[in-house]
């Protein structure tokens, strides 16, 4: 039998290992912007067109390189960060497997120039599909210029499953938005199709974050920092009332570099118990500076993910930190709605025979005290009503009574009906017993009712114009759906250069929804075609207009939803493929006894 294992070519495995490492245009973003951070730079541009497919370009006055370099740079594994697989444990640079280069050569065109500081002359390069074109010297300025061309033109089947320049562009924005926001002493400029989107000035981190998501941001920001020996806590998190339903505006960086980490998430979440809306996020910017060599950034391709020595730890002090910063802002919650107020009461300084004429004479900012009090004499027994309360407070012997609320205390509707805390209801239909998520039957009884109805897209002027403050990234959306909103009833014109003027709307909509619905437009919209947006349009149209299951509070308000679900049919999903509902498995309850 002859052998079968075979070395793949040099160019077969470096498309493989691109595979990891560039994943779309916004990869390759990434990388080359934290090539340019790494090359110490103060000033870099990123030129971007059609969302990256055809040239991603980033322009640097970092150090250069010399012709030496500029070449052995696109060979695998080569670098300039770690020398032995100690250093794997003391990475302070952006990039350091010496992966990123090669690897973006392998699918892509690749033209580099750069020069040193002190050299007369730099150097340019050409590579197109892994293979090295030709290089020669060249007049051009300090640092760098990498342009990537053509992404994935060698592999079309790659090429072929790319989005649409909208989604694409997104992501280009979401990674440039973690760098820049891990490096506020750096300038940036962000062109797409010669079109400026960002255009970024050193300052604090407060400055950062505002230039990126707008002036409408800062008044929701809070202040967070802690410093321990051992880590260092800053940032900023929102106020309740900035709190969003969809995720974009949460970031978590350790040494200037993003990762992501559900389970610190979750720390922030928890600090905020109580404060939220169910199903709003807050927004939150947080900073850590640790000892690289407590953590492990070798776990992942994209190396966003991070291994700490004690995560728990982290995950203590970030709760606990937000939690101390809500509290110094009156946002915390200060009642507590546990306390027995029985307590308070017979805690209160009573027996004292002066407490009465001590209270007559007190002044604002005196203590009231008792000089004839004496801690060795029997002093008069509380009074027998007294003794009645502290007994009600005290005495577990007593047998609990059940409360006795009736929960189906209508007659006319057969079936059993129960409110959850959680919102949701209990529902007996028949033998089974369901769980209803009452705020999606109402969306489908909404568009059931509006079924074979044409909706009057006329425009009704609006008393006083409204104003709209965008960020960046929703000036790129706007531009992309502008052109629709006329034929739905809409009159909006920019009036400067981030605020949008809205001075009609259509037929239906309250003056007082216009800002939340723009909102949710700005946060949902994701579409490639006409008809896509007209459906999300009527989505996000129909879902402002019905309930929550927040909403439901009352048991004849559920029956009467309930008793037109029936009517159509109680249909298990909604048009956008959510359950309504599930079957609660009693048997398998019942084991849990």
């Amino acid at each position: 039998m002859s052998d079968i294992i075979q070395l793949l070519p040099d160019h077969v495995a470096n498309q493989i290992a691109a595979g990891e490492v560039v994943q779309r245009p916004s990869s390759i973003v990434k990388e080359l912007l934290e090539n340019a951070i790494d090359a110490k730079a103060t000033k870099i541009e990123l030129i971007v067109r059609d969302a990256g497919k055809n040239l991603v370009q980033v322009v640097d006055n970092g150090t250069g390189m010399t012709s030496a370099d500029a070449r052995l740079a696109f060979e695998r594994h080569a670098t300039s960060k770690i020398k032995s697989s100690e250093d794997l444990f003391k990475i302070r640079s952006k990039g350091f497997r010496g992966e990123a280069l090669a690897s973006i050569a392998a699918v892509a065109q690749v033209e580099l120039k750069t020069k040193e500081k002190d050299s007369e002359t730099g150097t340019t390069l050409y590579i197109e599909g892994g293979g090295f074109k030709f290089q020669e010297p060249i007049q051009t300025h300090e640092g760098s210029s990498f342009a990537v061309k053509n992404l994935f033109f060698n592999i079309p089947a790659r090429r072929k499953f790319l989005k649409n320049n909208s989604i694409e562009l997104r992501h280009i924005i979401d990674e440039f938005q973690r760098v820049a926001l891990a490096h506020q002493d750096i300038e940036f400029e962000f062109f797409h199709n010669d079109e400026i989107i960002f255009r970024l000035r050193k300052g604090t981190m407060l400055q950062r974050v505002i230039e990126i998501f707008g002036r409408k941001l800062q008044p929701v920001l809070i202040p967070i920092k802690e410093d321990l020996d051992w880590i260092k806590l800053s940032g900023y998190v929102s106020k309740p009332e900035g709190s969003k339903k969809v995720r974009g505006e949460q970031f978590l960086f350790v040494n200037h570099r993003f990762f992501r980490s559900p389970y610190l998430n979750r720390a922030v979440q928890d600090a905020f118990e109580g404060l939220l809306m169910p199903g709003y996020l807050p927004s939150f910017f947080l900073f850590l500076e640790i000892d690289p060599e407590k953590i492990d950034i070798n776990i992942h391709p994209q190396k966003t993910e991070i291994k700490f020595e004690d995560e728990n730890l982290i995950f203590a002090l970030i709760r606990s930190t937000i939690k101390k910063a809500l509290g110094i802002y009156n946002i915390a919650p200060s009642l507590d709605f546990d306390r027995d107020p029985k307590l308070d009461t017979f805690l209160n300084f009573q027996n004292s025979p002066t407490s009465s004429a001590s209270a007559m004479n007190e002044k604002p900012g005196q203590i009231s005290v008792a000089r004839d009090f004496n801690p060795f004499q029997n002093q008069d027994s509380p009074s027998s009503q007294e003794m009645v309360n502290l007994q009600e407070l005290y005495d577990t012997s007593s047998e609990v009574k059940p409360s006795k609320i009736n929960l189906f205390e209508d007659e006319e509707f057969d079936e059993d009906l129960m409110r959850l805390p959680n919102g949701y209801w209990l529902f007996n239909k028949g033998d089974k017993t369901l769980m209803l998520d009452l705020g999606r039957i109402h969306r489908i009884l909404i568009a059931d009712r509006n079924k074979g109805k044409k909706r009057s897209n006329q425009s009704q002027a609006l008393l006083f114009s409204l104003e709209y403050l965008m960020n960046e990234i929703e000036k790129v959306k706007f531009k992309s759906f502008k052109k629709h909103l006329p034929s739905l009833g809409f009159e909006m014109t920019l009036a400067h250069e981030n605020t949008l003027r809205i001075d009609a709307v259509p037929e239906g909509l309250k003056e007082t929804m216009v800002i939340k619905f723009i909102e949710n437009l700005f946060e949902s919209l994701d579409y490639k075609t006409e008809d896509e947006f007209l459906l999300q349009y009527e989505y996000l149209w129909d879902k402002l207009h019905s309930k929550s299951r927040f909403d439901f509070i009352y048991k004849h308000e559920a029956e009467e939803v309930i008793k037109e679900y029936i009517k159509i049919g109680f249909p298990t999903y909604t048009p956008r493929g959510k359950r309504c509902f599930i079957e609660l498995p009693l048997e398998e309850l019942k084991t849990k006894f």
